[in-house]
């Protein structure tokens, strides 16, 4: 079995090669592949990918302009080549040392999506309002869709690739994550939820995530259970 792990990128010069080496030093007993999608970064990223694009596990793909995280995202799942893929943000909030116990599940054959949780552990550190954009979120995504999670907005999607083939995902921003979920519960894969480790970063460290993201991702789980 074969791991694509797809970062996206804007910005991100102070930790994405330290994500990269993360990512790379994490025992699995998986072959892996490590995808980079830089959305045009102007801060030095570009120059560090440069430098690291000939490696032979890592694939970097430049885009011409920065179209948004989902876009990224996207363009990654069309560049990858293995069985299962997962999204890992290039800011370090969370750390690739949960890869095992998100893909064990799926390795194990008993799941086929698995959501790496920073709330069944406690409340994470959060300032108030994500705290309770999350909650939000979560909430109208259970009450409309019958489900009982825990961490919607999770950067840590995991799922094997096949369950997803004959997805056409539109959002280009944040809230395509919430597509991607409302999605997979419409199609009838069971998310199994695992307890990650979570660091959080301020607007001082490059947080990128608005207000309004929030409202975007309310629109979407409510247009896909009631418009498609």
């Amino acid at each position: 079995m074969k791991l694509s792990v797809i970062i996206p990128v804007y910005n991100e010069h102070r930790t994405i090669e330290a994500v990269i080496r993360k990512v790379r030093d994490v025992p699995l007993p998986v072959e892996r592949e490590i995808l980079v999608v830089d959305g045009n970064s102007i801060d030095g990223t570009r120059e560090i990918l440069e430098r690291h694009a000939s490696e032979p596990d890592l694939t970097v793909h430049f885009e011409s302009g920065p179209q948004g995280r989902g876009h990224a995202l996207k363009e990654g799942l069309r560049l990858a080549t293995g069985d299962v893929a997962i999204f890992q943000d290039a800011d370090l909030e969370l750390d690739p040392a949960d890869y095992p116990v998100l893909l064990e599940p799926i390795l194990s054959n008993h799941a086929n999506v698995v959501f790496g949780s920073r709330f069944l552990a406690g409340r994470p550190r959060m300032g108030f309002l994500q705290y309770w954009g999350n909650r939000v979120i979560n909430f109208s995504v259970n009450l409309l869709y019958g489900t009982s999670l825990t961490d919607v907005e999770t950067c840590y999607q995991v799922f094997r690739r096949e369950a997803i083939q004959d997805f056409t995902l539109v959002n280009n921003d944040f809230a395509f994550t919430v597509e991607l979920t409302v999605k997979l519960i419409k199609a009838g894969h069971p998310i199994r939820e695992i307890p990650i480790a979570y660091i959080p970063r301020g607007r001082a460290e490059g947080k990128k995530i608005y207000w309004a993201d929030g409202f975007l991702s309310l629109w979407t789980l409510v247009k896909y259970r009631f418009v498609r």
